[in-house]
């Protein structure tokens, strides 16, 4: 019978042994999965940190939409379309502008700089109107601003990009581009006529009716 138990209690003894084993497999394990999910979600969060500095696609169209008054399929479709190729705005332009030509005139306008995560300056521009723009007109144009290392980059001559203009629904876009830094002014209805020709466009900090 003590020969029984003691058989009875080894396999007990045994069994404790095994399953502390196995608690301490377990428990291992779940270190490493921990240490896994740490590696894999820390770029993430890098990732995540890294968008706080530019303008997600719904803050654009909500921010639009204020600024013009209404919103449009063909404005939602232009944001879209810059998105997509140009990716997430770090800043933007809220402006006026005006354009009086016949085949050859001038397009000025100002407007206020707005970059996420604060800062920002009033803009003024002006530029050469080559193109089918017919008449005067005054408009309202909302620039996407993309790359933008600092305010004080913003104030340069920006030429037109060919090919890229773009109008569907009433509304339209174009992209100017200088040294890796790329606008993307919108204009809704009678706007678009400003925007028919490409040319440059000169940014400064004061007034100035002069494109060149």
């Amino acid at each position: 019978m003590m020969e029984k138990d003691l058989t009875q209690f080894n396999l007990t003894a045994t069994e404790v042994a095994q399953d502390a084993s196995r608690r301490e497999a377990v428990r291992r394990l779940g270190l490493a999965g921990a240490a896994c999910l740490a590696g894999f979600w820390a770029p993430q969060a890098m990732a995540a940190d890294k968008d706080d500095s530019t303008y997600d696609q719904e803050s654009i169209l909500a921010a639009a939409t204020d600024f013009f008054g209404n919103t449009t399929e063909g404005l939602a479709k232009v944001i879209e379309k810059a998105f997509k190729e140009q990716g997430r705005p770090n800043a933007y332009i809220k402006g006026e502008e005006a354009a009086a030509a016949l085949t050859v005139g001038l397009r000025y306008g100002d407007g206020q700089l707005v970059v996420k995560g604060g800062g920002g300056a009033h803009v003024y521009w002006a530029g050469p109107s080559i193109g089918f723009d017919i008449g005067a007109n005054a408009s309202k144009v909302f620039t996407l601003v993309y790359k933008l290392p600092n305010v004080a980059a913003i104030f340069q001559r920006f030429p037109g990009v060919d090919g890229s203009l773009y109008y569907v629904g009433g509304a339209g876009i174009n992209y100017q581009r200088l040294n890796g830094i790329t606008l993307a002014p919108i204009r809704l209805g009678v706007g678009l006529r400003a925007g028919a020709s490409v040319g440059y466009m000169h940014y400064r900090r004061e007034k100035s009716y002069n494109p060149f």
